[in-house]
Parts: structure tokens; C-alpha cells; sequence
């Protein structure tokens, strides 16, 4: 049976940059891409068509967003005890279904909210939550570069899908739209998981599942790494998605012309790539907190230019230092949760910190809204959303030491631990 060695991760013909490489796919055609990027660009052909309001259409997207944050560590708990395949084919698919199925909607705005909340049911498991587990089995020392491969998937599509979104719906029609994006999940993204998508062979167990070593469920939820990263995550989720959500607004209200404001939004997502790229290079190269310092920082940084700013090129600066940040941070969790609790319950985990990555989002647009509603503009909150993530930068320096990469070859080869008591110390 197959074992894997440091030697064997610079390889490029190395099994795990394949798997890395299909997950990238999967992350690029998935909830976390494909419908959270064109989401607007849908919303107002579609609320034109039925003559629904802004505010019911855009209501859809929060069920998504709340079923997400509900079944997320119920599908960390699948991914744990199954293996991802089971998980993630299935998903992708009822995923691809549900998104083609908007094609067939009616006036009847229930029906928007009961696809959106299918498409929130198996959102992560086509997002980098189902992923990122059969990664961080094949990988030691280059797990960080790994991940941020997979995560580059979701960047890109921030890149690629607004457009094609807007260049289907110009020529087929919304619906038509709807139809050939969702038929392009299921007919690339369904063999692509099934021909590529696995946890690596174990010495220890035929299975591969349920003999690697790390925490508990219970040990993990009662680790200080695990709620630091977590009181991190929900700060700089805050930040982020009310800046994404409200930054064409903020500048057009500032002046800059609305197909202006629109570039900023693809600054970000470029600078997201960038972040992902360069966070994943580093991560296997410098002490992960360290690095998630540094992205909060920058992102701290944008958020308060973006409450100063008055000009096209400075709200794309702004834009660049939050998607370096954001596209950074999201390489950071996966890998800090492997590193400190292992890969025992790492699904379950992960999805935990999904709820309330999920549950931040929801609240920051929300928040922003509210108070330009009550003060008539951004900057007050912005420039406390700044303060706020830079105080979860500072987080960062209360984790405590985790094992080198060159510490822990060989360990998915050994047997389960089935306590904490001779594992590496997880605070």
C-alpha cells in the first residue's frame, strides 16, 4: 500500500498535487464560488421577472448562508467518519441539480427559498470544508502550498464567473443562465471528484478513515487553538463580507462611477488570489499564526483606507488589502486545525468554524446596512471593524507552539492514539 514521504511532495508527478489540482476544480464550480460570485449578478433580472423586492430575493441568499452555518459540522462529522468521495459526489451533484433547477422557478417566492435552502444543505460539501481533509492527508511538509492550491479554485472563480454569468444571461436569458451553469457542475465536477478526490492509502487501516491520529470531537472543543481560531475567524469574517457586500455601494456614493466601483470588486479578487498563493507558500515555511497576523493586519489596513477614501484608485487599494487578507486567512483555518488537533475529527471541526465563519458573514452586510440606514455612511463602522481586526490579529499571539511538519512524518502511518496524553501539546 502506497505511503507517502517528505521526499515525495516536491515530486510533480506526486499523487496528492492531483488530488490537490481536482479539488481546486471542485472548489472552483462549488456554493462557495459559483453561487455566492454570481448571486448578484442573478438578482436583479430575476426579481425584475417576478417583481419581487430586492430585500425578499436577497433573503434567499441568507437562508443559504444560515443552513450552511447549521449543517456544517453535521457534514464535517460525514466527512470524518465516510472519507470525502462519499461526501463530496453526491453533494456536487444535488448542488449542480438544485442550481439548474432555478431555471424552472415561479412567482412563487417559497420556491426560491427552498432551493436556496438545498443548495445551503450541501454547500460544503462541494466548498473547500470537504476538501480540505483528503488534502492534509497526502501532505506534511508542503500541506500549506496544498491547501492554498485548492483555495486558488475559489479565487479564480471570483474572477471568472461574474462575467459569465452576465455573458450567459445576455445571451440565453436568466434562466437559460441557470440551466447551462448548473449542468456545467454535474458534468465536470461529478467525474472529477470521483476520479480524483480521495484520502491517501494508510499503512495502519484498509479503510483509511478512521485510524489517523489526532483529537477527539470532545478534546477539540475544549482546546484553546480551537476557539482562537475560531473568535479570529468570526472577527475578520465580520470585516471582510460587509466590506465585500457594500463596497460598490460605498464608492459610488463617494463619486466613483458604478462600472468603476464594479472593478474594485475584481481587484479583490485578484489580491484574494495573490493572498492564497503567497499565504500557502508561507504557512509551510513560517509559524501559521504568524502569518494570520500579518493577513489581518492588511486587512485591517483596507478596511481603514476604504473608510477614508474618496477615489476610484484608493478603493481598489483598499479592495487589494482585504482580498490579500481574506484570500490568505482562508489557507490559515484548515491548516492551523490540522496542525494543532490533527486529522481525527478535522471535518467535524473544520465545520464547526464554518458556522460561525457563516453566521459572521451573515451578520457584517447586515451590520453595514444598518448603520449607513441610521448614520448615512460607512466610515464610523468601518473604521471600528478595523480596531476589531487588528485585535484579531493580536489573537494570533496567544496559540501556542505546534509540532514542526519534520516532527510529524510518518505519524499518519502509525496507530490511532485513542487519548491526547501522548500527542503533541494543544493548549
Amino acid at each position: 500500500m502506497h505511503v507517502s514521504s517528505a521526499r515525495e511532495e516536491y515530486r510533480a508527478d506526486y499523487e496528492g498535487w492531483r488530488v490537490a489540482a481536482a479539488a481546486a476544480v471542485g472548489v472552483f464550480l462549488g456554493f462557495a464560488s459559483m453561487l455566492v460570485y454570481t448571486f448578484g449578478v442573478f438578482l436583479k433580472p430575476v426579481s425584475a421577472e417576478f417583481g419581487w423586492s430586492r430585500q425578499a430575493a436577497s433573503a434567499a441568499f441568507g437562508i443559504a448562508a444560515m443552513t450552511v452555518a447549521v449543517c456544517s459540522p453535521g457534514l464535517g462529522r460525514l466527512l470524518d467518519a465516510r472519507g470525502p468521495r462519499r461526501v463530496v459526489v453526491p453533494s456536487i451533484f444535488v448542488f449542480g441539480s438544485a442550481f439548474a433547477s432555478l431555471a424552472l422557478l415561479t412567482p412563487a417566492l417559497w420556491r426560491l427559498y427552498a432551493t436556496f435552502c438545498v443548495l445551503g444543505v450541501v454547500g460544503n460539501g462541494t466548498a473547500q470544508m470537504a476538501y480540505a481533509r483528503a488534502i492534509s492527508t497526502w501532505f506534511v511538509r508542503r500541506r500549506g502550498l496544498a491547501l492554498a492550491v485548492m483555495m486558488a479554485g475559489g479565487a479564480i472563480g471570483a474572477i471568472v464567473h461574474p462575467p459569465v454569468a452576465q455573458r450567459l444571461i445576455d445571451a440565453l436569458g436568466w434562466r437559460g443562465a441557470f440551466a447551462a451553469m448548473g449542468a456545467a457542475v454535474v458534468v465536470i465536477g461529478v467525474p472529477v471528484a470521483a476520479a480524483f478526490v480521495k484520502q491517501r492509502p494508510f499503512a495502519n487501516s484498509a479503510a483509511g478513515v478512521t485510524d489517523l491520529p489526532g483529537a477527539t470531537v470532545r478534546q477539540g472543543l475544549r482546546s484553546r487553538p480551537f476557539w482562537l481560531t475560531v473568535a479570529i475567524l468570526f472577527i475578520a469574517s465580520i470585516t471582510q463580507n460587509a466590506a465585500i457586500t457594500h463596497l460598490p455601494a460605498l464608492l459610488t456614493d463617494r463619486g466613483v462611477p458604478s462600472d468603476r466601483a464594479a472593478l474594485a470588486l475584481s481587484a479583490l479578487g485578484v489580491a484574494a488570489l495573490i493572498g492564497r498563493i503567497a499565504a500557502g507558500y508561507l504557512l509551510d515555511r513560517v509559524f501559521a499564526p504568524l502569518v494570520s497576523a500579518v493577513l489581518l493586519a492588511l486587512c485591517a489596513i483596507g478596511a481603514y483606507v476604504l473608510s477614508v477614501t474618496a477615489t476610484f484608485e484608493a478603493g481598489c487599494a483598499a479592495a487589494a488589502l482585504i482580498g490579500v487578507g481574506m484570500g490568505g486567512e482562508a489557507d490559515v483555518t484548515p491548516y492551523l486545525l490540522s496542525r494543532y488537533l490533527g486529522l481525527r475529527s478535522f471535518s467535524t471541526l473544520y465545520g464547526f468554524t464554518w458556522s460561525a465563519y457563516a453566521v459572521a458573514g451573515a451578520l457584517g452586510p447586515i451590520l453595514m446596512g444598518a448603520v449607513f440606514d441610521a448614520a448615512g455612511s460607512y466610515g464610523a463602522l468601518l473604521g471600528y471593524l478595523t480596531v476589531f481586526t487588528l485585535a484579531a490579529a493580536a489573537l494570533n499571539f496567544a496559540m501556542p507552539p505546534y509540532p514542526l511538519p519534520q516532527q510529524l512524518e510518518g505519524e499518519l502511518d502509525q496507530p490511532r492514539r485513542t487519548s491526547l496524553e501522548d500527542a503533541p501539546e494543544i493548549g
